[in-house]
């Protein structure tokens, strides 16, 4: 039996990890600091984790959040470009000093690995398709900055003190429990949320921009994958984790049209900054270096998160 130290789960993401973890018999510790993540996340499994307020910029806290783990799911960050690019000294401090105290005390207790929730935001706004790895990064926001450094982070701390380390590039995960209510939340979960209540969702530019949206399952898998794959596949490397399939946000809104019975037409509004046109992954290296394949593609896990968020 593992012991997984999973930073942010309160989160959408790091809530949707721990019941994995739970569900093989393995045990979770958890760190949040709740200022994106919530409690209700963690209603039903709170008293069969390890729970911890606390925040990865308190560097004592983390010492004492890893000591006995084998594995750490580090996905705590401030997860917005527009929150970044109104503050990015905030977006700095979380996402880049967090990200430094969680390997420090990861090495200090000598875990086996760090998994590490990176962002296809490090490809930027490059025209070509789909992004690979080996791309040239060029990051627009400071959010995309932040988290690209702290991969730079990972891989250093692979190559100076051992520490095995494997950086997940997620593209535009959705599903349940991702929060709508707040203004840096993914498009889905509003776009959802609001066509349910018969509200006119809001799409910035034309709408022909394109996401390879990931549904949580596959995210979750690929954490799971990136804990046990080969050290020679897999530590020190970054991998894209997506569907390798991308859709406009005008078609992802026709589709909801469908599964939410909602009759009206979209708002269309400025451009957001820091924003890119088209994303789309390369997933060829997951499936070679850990053994990644999407499970749930999109059209199933928009049906599955609004079947979440009808009953909710």
């Amino acid at each position: 039996m593992s012991l997984y130290l999973i930073t942010g789960i309160a989160g959408f993401i790091g809530s949707s990890l721990a019941r994995a973890v739970l569900s093989r018999g393995d045990q979770v510790r958890g760190v949040d600091n709740l200022s994106t993540g919530n409690r209700e996340n963690l209603a039903e499994i709170l008293n069969r984790i390890d729970f911890r307020e606390a925040d990865i910029v308190d560097l004592d806290a983390m010492h004492k959040a890893c000591a006995g783990v084998d594995f750490v799911l580090h996905q705590a960050a401030i997860p917005s470009v527009p929150k970044s690019v109104l503050d990015p000294l905030g977006s700095n401090r979380a996402n880049i000093d967090g990200t430094v105290n969680v390997l420090v005390a990861a090495r200090d207790a000598k875990v086996k690995r760090v998994v590490y929730a990176a962002s296809s935001s490090a490809y930027g706004d490059t025209p070509t398709l789909p992004k690979h790895e080996e791309m040239k990064p060029d990051p627009i926001s400071p959010y995309a900055v932040a988290k690209l450094a702290s991969e730079q982070y990972m891989i250093s701390f692979y190559r100076c003190y051992g520490l095995e380390t494997v950086c997940l590039r997620y593209f535009n995960i959705f599903g349940p429990r991702q929060d709508p209510s707040s203004p840096y939340s993914g498009v889905l979960a509003k776009f959802i949320t609001q066509m349910l209540h018969g509200e006119q969702p809001t799409i910035h530019g034309d709408g022909e921009q394109s996401r390879d949206f990931t549904y949580i399952d596959n995210a979750v898998d690929a954490n799971l994958l990136a804990c046990t794959a080969p050290p020679q596949k897999a530590a020190g490397q970054m991998f894209n984790v997506a569907t390798g399939r991308r859709v406009t946000l005008n078609e992802t809104f026709h589709l909801l049209q469908g599964l939410t019975s909602y009759k009206g037409k979209p708002k269309y509004g400025p451009e957001r900054g820091g924003d890119i046109k088209h994303s789309l992954a390369d997933i060829s290296k997951a499936e070679a270096g850990l053994g990644y394949k999407p499970k749930v593609d999109f059209e199933e896990g928009l049906r599955r998160t609004v079947d979440w968020y009808r009953v909710k």
